[in-house]
């Protein structure tokens, strides 16, 4: 089991939606918390609903894309409270469009942030929890970490890499303290979807549309989002799956590795406003 009370947490992208549900779920559990984003208003929110709890926060205004930040965002952790003891990659964004409507500008932007942002945050971290012996890193996949779908070409490469990097580093830390966690949710209500990159032409009522139909769908709260991630670090879960609909795809790409999409996706329409991923979207 992961000791959660007294620990330090850290979570990226807790302005809103699975981060904040995270963050305050931590908080209950008596977690003393280090948050960050890119929505001032919005981590603000976020700490003083965690300080209510009777927790300590801190808050840092952070862009996970940026390697240096990130790595003076850990030294000031580790200065200021003696380094992290768990870490929750959640900060990610997501882009809608064909491959051969996508351009290489927000194909990096998705990569440079849900990517290399967790890279960033497991490799600045790690060391303070080898230092100490004991630590748990959490990097949020998705659902799209386990199926690929038409027009999420890059979130696909983001969510699979986070997975395959998370899977190699968990096999690196066995026989050791510290616990490795890849998180798998399927729609969860945050706004994703409305924090997309679309193609430049698409109308804004599409848009709304995509949102909408995004929020219909969706079957599980940030919250709830937030306490089956928490259940899973407290039981050491190498993957969590979160929601129904998560289970169910993940059954489905074992049953039927590649005809799965026979039955998903009929038409040429984005499944992206029935199936999202849960984590935060910044910027």
């Amino acid at each position: 089991m992961t000791e959660i009370k007294g620990k330090l947490a850290i979570v990226t992208g807790a302005a809103s939606g699975i981060g904040r549900g995270t963050a305050l779920e931590l908080a209950r559990r008596g977690a003393r918390l280090a948050i960050s984003d890119l929505d001032r208003a919005g981590l603000a929110e976020t700490a003083k609903r965690i300080e209510a709890l009777g927790t300590t926060v801190t808050t840092y205004l952070l862009d996970v894309a940026d390697r240096d930040a990130v790595y003076a965002f850990a030294q000031e952790i580790e200065t200021t409270h003696g380094g992290a003891d768990i870490v929750v990659n959640n900060a990610g964004v997501a882009q809608i469009a064909r491959v051969d409507e996508l351009t290489y500008e927000d194909f990096e932007w998705v990569m440079n942030i849900d990517f290399w942002g967790m890279v960033y945050g497991t490799k600045a971290f790690l060391p303070q929890m080898q230092a100490k012996g004991a630590g748990h890193i959490v990097n949020v996949s998705s659902v799209f970490g386990i199926i690929s779908v038409p027009t999420q070409a890059a979130y696909n490469s983001a969510k699979f890499a986070i997975r395959g990097f998370t899977e190699a580093l968990r096999h690196e830390m066995k026989g050791t303290e510290i616990k490795v966690s890849c998180v798998h949710p399927g729609g969860i209500k945050t706004n994703i979807v409305r924090n997309a990159r679309f193609l430049q032409s698409t109308q804004a009522t599409a848009r709304e549309d995509a949102a909408s139909g995004f929020d219909k769908l969706a079957m599980t709260t940030p919250e709830k989002a937030g306490r089956v991630i928490v259940n899973g670090i407290a039981r050491n879960k190498p993957r969590i799956l979160i929601g129904i609909d998560a289970k169910i795809i993940d059954w489905m790409q074992r049953l039927m590795p590649v005809s799965y999409g026979r039955i998903m996706f009929r038409g040429e329409g984005s499944p992206l406003t029935g199936q999202a991923d849960a984590a935060d979207a910044q910027g």
